[in-house]
């Protein structure tokens, strides 16, 4: 059956909406997200993976979104939600894979010098380094982080102590998705008693080099990119922009990265511990797939799996914050008297608690982003109460980012949208067809600086999704809305030849 399904399979029910049935259409629809020349980049193995994860134990929903393609285990770009078991495989190995903004007081004038812009990229570069297997000590201004001072960011997250200590404004964990996870039992008890048997067991082998990967992007298409704000013209636009601390032609600096090799670790260790599990006891797995390993909520490898989670997910949040910090410092150094503030940080790979259709689940969002309309119940105290939170979406530097703000429709998605443009291409695709020259070349023609010598071609706009489309198939499924573009200056990448990034 799945090996046959194609786009075509797709039932379209609106101009970006549609569903595919069930396995066997038993239960609710997948609903699928995106326009007629959206649907067309879903292939058939990224088709096939939201069947057999639709079909496994457990899982009451699942969305695709517009940047869905072919994953590990689940695509990536989909949305699955269970309120009785936990998969790992759609929160992904690079657990809490995130995006953050920081907004600049700084008018695009200030940065419209290349001299400036090359000045800090190599400010920024000499307090956060990039590279998959990159810490501390290739970056001459880093802050030094302690194996105590890393225990305490996997076990408390953002806390004001954590902040203090590494030098993030205690302030920015309020402007968090989450800016602390506890553990199964809803302590941060629980995390430390995993950690230290993690550590003790040799579970964790080098886990005090990993703590030195605190305030570094990695690799693959994890990035950093100094952008120019333009705000949409329209009167919710500019009054949302207000509230979230966007100026329009103001400078802002996006941000993408995970939980480095610590996170890394941590879901591989899972995935081997569940499939070893699966095949002790020789259970079937969900389309025979072995990354669509799961375990059932209150069982001791659920406990185990959400208590890793948590760790790498508290680890990435500081990371974003630190990043965030250093950044800001940069832009000190080079422009005397600038100031910042977090606009917002959110998640793309995690696994959350939330109420869907009025029953408690956990909801897993493998590459695709919350997304809470003003009035939404988890934001009440939070600055975006009544506006809904920011949603944080990157595209390509040719193609510009987004800003958007959800809107009543995100329900029937879940509450989630897209976590950017998606792959239209393979990495190796990418470095086989496109052409160094071409690729440098749009980059000069938009005057968009990077530190890299050659651009990767596997991270080149030409290889992910047409941005435009996929923010028109949000907006047409009434899920989001504009807020604001943000235009590239700059981008600091990894500018290693080989990349092993995550999807």
């Amino acid at each position: 059956m799945s090996s046959k399904l194609t786009h075509q399979s797709i039932h379209v029910t609106g101009e970006a909406t549609g569903f595919l049935p069930a396995p066997g259409s038993r239960g609710k629809p997948i609903t699928v997200i995106g326009t007629e020349s959206i649907r067309a980049t879903f292939d058939d193995k990224c088709l096939e993976q939201a069947m057999n994860s639709r079909g496994a134990p457990g899982v009451t929903d699942l969305v695709l979104n517009p940047d869905a393609h072919c994953g590990y285990g689940a695509p990536v770009g989909c949305v699955l939600v269970s309120p009785t078991h936990i998969y790992p495989g759609p929160v992904g190995v690079d657990i809490k894979c995130s995006m953050s903004l920081l907004s600049l007081d700084l008018e695009a004038a200030a940065i419209a010098d290349k001299a400036t812009r090359r000045a800090l990229i190599n400010a920024i570069c000499e307090r956060t380094p990039t590279g998959a297997g990159r810490g501390q000590r290739s970056a001459k201004k880093s802050r030094p982080v302690s194996p105590q001072l890393g225990r305490r960011v996997a076990i408390e997250g953002a806390s004001v102590a954590v902040c203090e200590a590494l030098g993030i404004p205690p302030e920015w964990a309020a402007r968090c998705e989450d800016s602390a996870h506890v553990g199964h039992d809803d302590t941060s008890d629980a995390l430390a008693e995993r950690l230290e048997y993690l550590i003790n067991s040799g579970a964790l082998p080098r886990f005090d080099d990993k703590m030195t990967q605190l305030g570094s992007y990695g690799g693959g298409n994890h990035f950093g990119e100094c952008e120019v704000v333009e705000v949409a013209k329209n009167e919710r636009a500019r009054q949302t922009a207000e509230v979230f601390g966007l100026r329009d032609g103001g400078v802002a600096f996006l941000s993408h990265c995970g939980s480095r090799g610590f996170g890394h670790n941590l879901a591989m260790g899972q995935f081997r511990a569940l499939q070893q599990f699966f095949s002790q006891w020789n259970l079937p797995l969900p389309g025979n797939d072995k990354e669509l390993v799961y375990a059932p909520l209150g069982t001791p490898e659920a406990d185990a799996y959400l208590d890793d989670m948590a760790l790498g997910a508290n680890f990435a949040t500081v990371n974003h914050l630190l990043i965030n910090a250093l950044v800001l410092e940069a832009f000190q150094e080079i422009l005397p008297g600038a100031a910042g503030q977090l606009v917002y940080f959110i998640s793309h790979n995690i696994a959350r608690r939330e109420i869907v259709e009025n029953r408690e689940a956990w909801v897993h969002r493998k590459g695709a982003t919350r997304a809470f309309p003003g009035g939404h119940y988890s934001l009440r105290g939070t600055p975006f109460a009544e506006t809904g939170h920011p949603i944080l979406l990157p595209g390509n530097p040719t193609a510009g980012s987004c800003v958007m703000v959800a809107d009543s429709g995100a329900e029937k998605s879940c509450f989630s949208v897209n976590h950017g443009a998606g792959r239209v291409k393979g990495r190796k695709a990418a470095i086989r067809e496109l052409d160094q020259k071409s690729v440098d070349d749009e980059f000069t023609a938009h005057d968009i600086l990077t530190n890299c010598r050659l651009y990767p071609k596997d991270e080149a706009p030409a290889a992910y999704k047409n941005f435009n489309e996929v923010l028109h198939s949000v907006e047409g499924a009434g899920l989001a809305s504009e807020v604001a573009r943000l235009r590239a200056r700059f981008v600091i990448k990894d500018s290693d030849e080989s990349l092993g990034g995550a999807a």
